[in-house]
């Protein structure tokens, strides 16, 4: 299994060594690691170069982060050190509220959609309570590789989205959560990449996530498609080597 999205640059993971273990045993073979502020790059870089070729990085730009020096120090960090591709960036209706602040978001989050293109690097995207809005500025700003992490909208908008080609990671929150649930059920098992958001969207409510649980995601996909395990992780795993460009 790959897991397409976790944040081991979190200060929650101040265990990292055992984390990374316990993710191997577990049958991880891959994390993508993702900062969100260009300043954990640092951070990031020392995780890459320990764990290189089982610790991959994207680097993106938090969406409530709407200052311009942020988005410049973002441009900077996109070519100081290896990536696998740009994200998350996005859209977030949930925090920012407020027109004008919505407006600055979306055009930070065209210029990163132009950046990854440029780049030619698959995107990583985030849209909490915005995900119709997001998928109207991907579509019209032309973007192809596109992975929605945890995606949050309606499932006929992601059907809709799958059809072109985008993928959708399924995080181990969906073992409690009804909305992640109905996106299984609807989105064909080739759209799907497994994910854990480490630290958060824990399997258990309330309890720090890790790599390791991602079994819970493949799990939770098997029953609710009435198909074998192997068959998730097998079809998942392609899916995440060939959209990030790794081998592992």
């Amino acid at each position: 299994m790959i897991d397409v999205h976790a944040h081991l640059t979190d200060p929650a993971f101040i265990d990292l060594p055992e984390v990374i273990g316990r993710a191997k045993a577990a049958g991880v073979i891959a994390v993508v690691t993702s900062i969100t502020d260009p300043a954990d790059l640092p951070r990031a870089k020392e995780i890459i170069e320990r764990y290189g070729g089982y610790v991959y990085l994207t680097v993106g730009l938090d969406p409530t982060l709407l200052s311009e020096e942020k988005l410049s120090a973002f441009r900077t960090a996109l070519n100081a050190a290896p990536i696998v591709g740009v994200g998350e960036v996005g859209l977030d209706h949930f925090y920012v509220r407020e027109s004008s602040l919505m407006e600055t978001q979306e055009r930070h989050f065209r210029e990163c959609i132009k950046a990854a293109i440029s780049l030619d690097k698959p995107l990583v995207i985030h849209s909490r309570s915005a995900g119709r809005k997001a998928l109207e500025v991907l579509y019209s700003e032309g973007a192809e590789r596109v992975l929605m992490h945890a995606f949050d909208g309606k499932s006929g908008d992601a059907l809709a989205a799958a059809k072109k080609g985008y993928f959708f990671s399924i995080p181990t929150s969906v073992v409690h959560s009804e909305q992640k649930q109905k996106l299984v059920r609807l989105l064909p098992l080739e759209s799907m990449m497994l994910e854990t958001d480490s630290p958060v969207l824990s399997p258990v409510r309330g309890e720090r996530n890790e790599p390791a649980n991602l079994v819970h995601s493949a799990r939770k996909v098997a029953e609710i498609k009435r198909i074998s395990i192997e068959k998730v992780v097998e079809t998942t795993f392609a899916n995440a080597s060939g959209f990030f460009r790794i081998s592992v």
